[in-house]
């Protein structure tokens, strides 16, 4: 078995195991015992999720009929802008709840890392 081979069967295998635990978790969806905000990020980490495997889907196709498959690369940079946004509208959103506390360290380097996204939005707009 070559290692391309080898590691299609991992990836496989993986998907596999997600798929298995995905239908499993239906019925913890379905009883209503859940934190909104939980099943709001699953709902989005699903979603995400999707969008990726859509990506990974039109590369794949792409690369079989010798499309160029640089658009899949713009294809997750959108999908990562959206949830970016989303999170950020979140965040906001969680840093006006008093109940929820926050390491200094962890804002701080979130500030650092926005003041450079910033400045490159900027260059790009």
């Amino acid at each position: 078995m070559t290692c391309k081979a080898a590691k299609e069967t991992i990836v496989s295998k993986r998907m596999k195991t997600a798929v298995a635990e995905l239908q499993a978790s239906q019925s913890l969806l379905l009883s209503g015992e859940l934190d909104p905000r939980v099943l709001s990020e699953f709902r989005d980490v699903l979603n995400r999720v999707r969008n990726v495997a859509w990506a990974a889907h039109q590369s794949v196709a792409g690369k079989a009929n010798g499309e160029d498959p640089a658009s899949v690369g713009t294809l997750l940079a959108t999908e990562r802008v959206r949830t970016a946004y989303q999170l950020c509208c979140l965040i906001q959103q969680d840093l006006g709840k008093d109940d929820i506390e926050f390491q200094k360290g962890q804002l701080s380097e979130l500030h650092t890392v926005t003041k450079k996204l910033e400045k490159a939005l900027k260059e790009r707009l």
